[in-house]
């Protein structure tokens, strides 16, 4: 999908070099990462779960992101699942939220599933905000009991 108005392209990461490229970005989300390497070899694996990638690209530098999943639960049924979103630092505000949403929500759709989900922290005041103007709803309080400490 390119977006004339802003000289991007939003497409999936394909390769291992635009999976480095996703790191510097994926990092600021993601801050308990601890090197490219370790992005890469985890990405690897979820991939077999069938975790993927969207990026936006502008001028060779991916500026946000999405990773994503179809899942099917007895909750919900088969939707899509946002594991990850975020732009960059330099480059929010500039709707690439916005955008990255709007093309999973498409793929949603064309995938037959009934909802898009995503999670986020109770002290994220703004991206609870963001998520309200973009029509996503509160459904759930997930609860969580820490085993160990993630690897």
């Amino acid at each position: 999908m390119n977006d004339k108005l802003h000289g991007t392209a939003l497409r999936e990461v394909q390769t291992e070099a635009e999976l480095r490229a996703c790191y510097p970005v994926m990092k600021e989300l993601r801050p308990h990462l601890q090197n490219e390497d370790e992005f890469v070899a985890r990405v690897t694996r979820q991939n077999e779960q069938g975790y993927r990638i969207l990026a936006a690209w502008e001028h060779g530098e991916v500026v946000a992101l999405a990773g994503y999943r179809l899942q099917e639960n007895l909750v919900y049924g088969k939707f899509l699942y946002v594991d990850d979103l975020i732009a960059g630092e330099k480059h929010r505000s500039q709707r690439w939220g916005s955008q990255l949403l709007t093309h999973l929500t498409g793929y949603a759709e064309r995938a037959d599933c009934v909802k898009l989900v995503l999670d986020t922290a109770l002290t994220n005041g703004l991206g609870q905000r963001f998520y309200f103007r973009e029509g996503l709803l509160p459904g759930a309080l997930r609860f969580g009991k820490l085993l160990k400490e993630a690897a």
